[in-house]
Formats: C-alpha cells, sequence, structure tokens
C-alpha cells in the first residue's frame, strides 16, 4: 500500500449463512468467518473482534470499516419491513397492484404475483395533474394536511410518487414536504430516489426505499452503537452499484443498499483481472474477460467483468419487486452449500431454492438440520474431510450427512447415499452452469474466452467441474476466496449515480436544455460525494430507436453533441443486439456518475511449511481416487500440482479434479488449468 494509506483496513460482508470478515494490515490479510445472526450487527461484532484477536490488532486501531449488508434485501424477502404507506395521484392508487402485463411464468396458469408492498387500504390519492409537459393543476395544502392526518400514527414509512414528477416535480415536492413537516417519520419521493419514466417502476422503486429506509436506519444505528463502543469508525456502506458511500447517505437512499453483498463479490474478483491475463496469455489485461463465480451458503451469484469494467445494469428484480436503480448486474440462483436437496411429486432429485441457512444448517454441521444439502454432498463424496472445519471452528459429521443422504437415496429409488451425494452434486452444478450461461452464451458471449474467478465458501468446490461444463480452460481461486467479497469492500471506489428523463429525438434536441440536466444531475451526486474536489465525473445518455421499449446506455459527451451519441448508440446496439438500423434514434434518460477512485489493496504471500496434510478418498465423474489433500496456504509458488488434489483452507475447500492441475501464483491465487 502506499505510505498514506490506512495502515489498518476493515470489510465484513454478511451472507445467509456466514458473515465474513477482513482485516488487512499491512498487505498482510487476516481473515474470520462466523455464522450470521439474526440481528445481523451482533455477527458483525463477532466477526470483527475475532479478525482482530487474530491479528493482534486492537479494534481501536482500524482506521477504515467497509461493510455490505443484507438487511433492505432481507426484508423485502421476506416481507419484514415496515408499515408504508403510498400517495399518489388520483386514479393511479392501483398501479402497484397492476404491476406490468408479462407473465411471471408463460405457461404456468396458476403463477402468482407477489402481493405488493403497500395494501391498498394504506394507498392514498391527491387531486393534482402533473404532465411531460408541466404542472396542471397544483396540490393544495389542504389535500396535504389531509393525507398527513390520515396517516398520523398509523404508519412508519411513507412513499409518494405522483405522476409524471419525473419531468415535473413540484407537485410532489410540495406533498413531500408537507408531509415530513407534518409527520415523524421517513418520507421518500419518486423524483428523488428514481427521477426516470415509467410509472410502475418507479412507484414500485419508491416503495421498496420507503419500506427500507427505518430497517436500514434502525440497523445501521445498533452497528454503529456497538462500533463506537469497541472504538471502531464508523462503518461506510457498500451499494448495488458497486460503490462506496457515508452511511448517513445510505440512510436516505436505502434501496441502494440492495444486493450489495454480491456487488461486493464482484469489485473484489475484478482485482485478478491481471492475473487472469498472465493465466490465458492475453497482452493486455484490461480487454481479458471474467467470468465472477460467488457460492455461499444459500445461492451462488455470477457476472462479468469486461474491458476492465464490471457489468451493470439499471434494473433487478427481487422478490417479485421490480428495483430499478444503477447496480452490478448479478444473476443470482438458489444452489448454495446449504441448498436442500429434495424428490418432487415426479420422483425427481432437486436441490433449492430452499436453504438450510446458519441455523440449524446443513445435517453435518450437526446443529440440528435434519435434511441433506450440497454441504452433506461435498462431506459424502470426499471433498470435505471429516476433521475439516469450517468458519474456524464447526466441525462436520459425516456419519449425519451419511444417514440423511440415506433418505434421499431411498426417496429418490437410488442405491446409496454415495449415489444420492453425486446426484446432488450434478443438479447444482446444472442449476449454476444455466446461470453462467445466462450472462454468458445467452448474451452473444462465449465463455471459453473468459477465465472463471471461483469464490465464495462452496464456489472453489464446484469451479472446475463447472468449467468443464462450459469448455472454460482456467479457473482462479484468489486468496482470501472464502471471504472475496469483504475484501472487494476494500478495493471498491466511492460511487454516486443521477439519473433523470428527458425524451427527444436526438434530430431535435435542445442542447442547452440537455446540458442544465446534466448540471443538475452533477451538482447531485457531488453534493452526496465526500470529498467533491477528488471526484471524476462522467455522464451517459439512454437512447433507444424510435420506437424501441427499452434502451441502452452509450457515453455522453461532455459537451453534449447529438451526432456523436447517435453514432456511439449505433456501434453500442450493433455489439450488444447484433444489429443496427437507419432510424431516428431518441434520446430517454441523461445519467451521471461520480467517482472517487478507491485504493485496492496490496497482498503479500509468502507459504511456509509442507503443504501436503494426507489423503483421502474421493468421487469424481470418473471414479474413485486417492487424492492429496494440501494446506492452501502452504501451497509453494510456481509448482504446479496434478489432479485429483483438495486443497483446505480457513474458509473454503478447492477441488481439483483429475486431468486439471493447480499452480500457486505469487499473489496467492490458485491457477487450475485444464489438461484435457
Amino acid at each position: 500500500m502506499d505510505d498514506d494509506s490506512p495502515d489498518v483496513r476493515l470489510g465484513v460482508d454478511v451472507g445467509g449463512t456466514f458473515t465474513d470478515v477482513v482485516l488487512l494490515v499491512a498487505g498482510e490479510l487476516t481473515t474470520a468467518k462466523v455464522p450470521t445472526t439474526d440481528d445481523q450487527s451482533e455477527g458483525v461484532l463477532t466477526g470483527v473482534e475475532a479478525a482482530c484477536e487474530a491479528a493482534g490488532v486492537d479494534p481501536s486501531d482500524v482506521d477504515t470499516f467497509r461493510h455490505a449488508t443484507t438487511v433492505s434485501v432481507n426484508a423485502l424477502l421476506e416481507g419484514a419491513g415496515v408499515e408504508t404507506a403510498l400517495v399518489t395521484t388520483e386514479g393511479f392508487g392501483d398501479v402497484l397492484a397492476i404491476g406490468r402485463q408479462n407473465r411471471p411464468a408463460l405457461y404456468d396458469l396458476g403463477a402468482t404475483k407477489p402481493d405488493p408492498l403497500v395494501p391498498r387500504g394504506r394507498r392514498h390519492e391527491l387531486d393534482e395533474r402533473t404532465t411531460p409537459a408541466g404542472i396542471e393543476r397544483r396540490v393544495t395544502d389542504e389535500a396535504v394536511a389531509e393525507v398527513a392526518d390520515a396517516l398520523a400514527d398509523s404508519v412508519e414509512s411513507v412513499a409518494v410518487a405522483l405522476l409524471h414528477s419525473y419531468a415535473s416535480p413540484e407537485n410532489e415536492r410540495r406533498v413531500a414536504e408537507g408531509l415530513r413537516e407534518r409527520l415523524d417519520v421517513p418520507v421518500s419521493a419518486s423524483h428523488e430516489v428514481l427521477g426516470t419514466f415509467r410509472e410502475y417502476e418507479r412507484t414500485a422503486t419508491t416503495v421498496a426505499d420507503a419500506v427500507l429506509r427505518p430497517v436500514v436506519d434502525d440497523y445501521l444505528a445498533r452497528l454503529e452503537t456497538g462500533a463506537t463502543d469497541r472504538g471502531l469508525p464508523a462503518p461506510r456502506v457498500m451499494q448495488a452499484n458497486g460503490g462506496i458511500a457515508a452511511a448517513a447517505t445510505v440512510r436516505e437512499h436505502a434501496v441502494a443498499t440492495v444486493l450489495s453483498g454480491p456487488a461486493a463479490g464482484v469489485v473484489g474478483a475484478s482485482l485478478f483481472q491481471s492475473r487472469a491475463a498472465d493465466a490465458l496469455g492475453d497482452d493486455d489485461a484490461e480487454t481479458t474477460g471474467l467470468v465472477t463465480f460467488d457460492m455461499g451458503g444459500t445461492s451462488s451469484d455470477v457476472s462479468l467483468v469486461r474491458d476492465g469494467t464490471v457489468e451493470r445494469t439499471a434494473e433487478a428484480d427481487v422478490g417479485g419487486h421490480p428495483v430499478r436503480i444503477p447496480m452490478v448486474d448479478v444473476n443470482t440462483v438458489g444452489a448454495g452449500g446449504g441448498s436442500v436437496a429434495w424428490v418432487d411429486d415426479g420422483g425427481a432429485l432437486r436441490v433449492g431454492p430452499q436453504s438450510a441457512g446458519a441455523d440449524p444448517g446443513p445435517a453435518c454441521y450437526g446443529k440440528g438440520g435434519d435434511r441433506p444439502t450440497v454441504t452433506d454432498a461435498a462431506l459424502e463424496l470426499g471433498y470435505l474431510g471429516a476433521d475439516t472445519t469450517l468458519g474456524g471452528d464447526l466441525e462436520l459429521d459425516a456419519d449425519r450427512a451419511e444417514t440423511v443422504l440415506a433418505t434421499l437415496a431411498e426417496d429418490a429409488g437410488l442405491d446409496s447415499s454415495v449415489d444420492a451425494a453425486q446426484g446432488v452434486y450434478r443438479v447444482a452444478n446444472a442449476t449454476m452452469t444455466r446461470a453462467i450461461r445466462g450472462v454468458t452464451v445467452e448474451r452473444g458471449h462465449d465463455p471459453r474466452e473468459f477465465a472463471l474467478v471461483a469464490f465464495g465458501g462452496a464456489g472453489p468446490m464446484h469451479a472446475a467441474a463447472l468449467a468443464e461444463r462450459l469448455g472454460v480452460g482456467t479457473v482462479l481461486v484468489p486468496p482470501g476466496n472464502g471471504v472475496l467479497s469483504a475484501l472487494g469492500l476494500l478495493a471498491a471506489d466511492e460511487t454516486h449515480d443521477a439519473a433523470r428523463t428527458y425524451r427527444q429525438s436526438l434530430a431535435d434536441v435542445d442542447t442547452d436544455a440537455v446540458e442544465a440536466v446534466y448540471d443538475d444531475l452533477r451538482e447531485s451526486v457531488l453534493a452526496d460525494a465526500t470529498d467533491p474536489s477528488r471526484a471524476v465525473v462522467e455522464r451517459e445518455a439512454d437512447c433507444r430507436y424510435a420506437g424501441q421499449s427499452f434502451e441502452l446506455a452509450v457515453d455522453a459527451p461532455e459537451s453534449f453533441d447529438p451526432e456523436t451519441v447517435r453514432e456511439r448508440f449505433h456501434a453500442v446496439h450493433e455489439r450488444t443486439r447484433g444489429y443496427r438500423l437507419d432510424e431516428p434514434v431518441d434520446l430517454v434518460n441523461c445519467r451521471v456518475t461520480a467517482t472517487i477512485e478507491g485504493d485496492p489493496p496490496t497482498l503479500t504471500y509468502e507459504p511456509e511449511g509442507d503443504p501436503f496434510v494426507g489423503k483421502r478418498d474421493t468421487l469424481f465423474e470418473s471414479g474413485f481416487y486417492r487424492s492429496p489433500v494440501y494446506r492452501r496456504e502452504r501451497a509453494p509458488v510456481g509448482t504446479p500440482v496434478d489432479g485429483p488434489a483438495i486443497f483446505e483452507g480457513g474458509e473454503s475447500t478447492v477441488v481439483v479434479p483429475p486431468t486439471w492441475t493447480a499452480t500457486a501464483a505469487d499473489d496467492g491465487t490458485l491457477v487450475l488449468e485444464d489438461d484435457g
């Protein structure tokens, strides 16, 4: 690290099963993994204390504390948010319930949509009229006061989403300010949360923000109190866009913390792009493509890094609720180490999306779990050993795993617990392979041209098997891979985004008006930056061919030039969709991002001691093997190890199948290559 960088840096990522902690002191990495608790702040602080004790560091010596949480996404998925009201334009109270015409499952006649986050009884309508051209009928103070009286003492949060307020927010601003004066609850206004068109998505995102604000605020208050008591600095929080923000900022934009953990993992994986370039023989590391694969206890997250940039998107679906915010483009499937294996009504073996979670967890945890999981299968197949400890001190019960898998085998009509374990492993791998195809093949990318970066507690056990299915010849397992999302927190930039709809044909656009929009957005993102003088501001334009329903983002020049934007859109459309049209191009949204560059950590790797610790029986597709087992942190640099082999570490286990080799790089990255 540079001399002026913090000496002690702390990152904590909360997962569905484990809470991961990394502590970086002058390039030396100390990690801890503890069970996630119901009150996540308790698990976070327990993990911090464990990491500090292991590193011989007092918590008060920590200079930087960064954090990724699942509080917000859990609240949406579990319906655990607060009592929230929606205030909207008269006649539009059912926007949340109507949604879009598309069906969640096209051929499922019994498919149902989730209940709206705000029931009909808590949706209030105001007599006002806003159009894209301006205000036609102003909202009155009396109407706002009447709504405030109706909401007093009955709700914990309010969302305000008036028709077309993205274009003319005056009425919405008056309503929001009036409610804030009269009510002692947070108020989320759609023009502040999401200043772009599409009524349903804007309303749904604003409601999600309102539902989450008290939840996130309460959680951060508990965490900050616990941190202060231990002498820790206030935490800075990862956002879904892959950037860090101050706790005060995310308190005002709570929806921005949805999926913050997966975003941190992708940022962490992108640190090893140059290592992938070396393995693939690429001359330009900036163009090396990565498929990031994060398999934890509950789910698996897949994303892409292309041309040195983490792939981002502006929309996602969380528990059936649309969330339109800038975020790292992550494809998530319900297949993790704790995913439960079961037999459906047709007799087919299935895995997930149900998870055993942290408590009771897989059967082999010995904490009362009685259902077979992917982790139990890994233990039965020999990828994990009976003497393997997870999270530092969690010992595994091989007999218990065998018992529940034997029951599964009987239900599935299989011969033995080993057959059941192999079936569970195959089904889980098939699910994760589909997820990787979803971000590569289905988007026109050849996975064989990418390196697979595997991390998470369970990712390296499955990575090589997935790579074989996809024709990928190189797998990277970074140092600290079991806690890579926490490490990614230390590398993340500070990032702030803002967007506003401005719909006009590029042929007719008023460049002065567009520049005024960009100036307002620039002012907004710089207001959130901790040090505006260091922020780099970039501009984008969402464009589409006239008549198209959806947009593509292109870089917008500092001085808006319609012809330059048009040519860039043609090129982006041809690259992503495979063709270009000789049609007029419309400008739809203006976007601005302010970035304060982070300080990526530099890791040291100094292996000591004999890595070999023994052998154990393992089952691969080609049969049983007596596989050597090595300590991951002792693997000598540059010495290839032929598979089959197992590398065990403090946070995860790496499985090297037959025909593969594993070589430790000088930074501790384990490079797996398929020798065919």
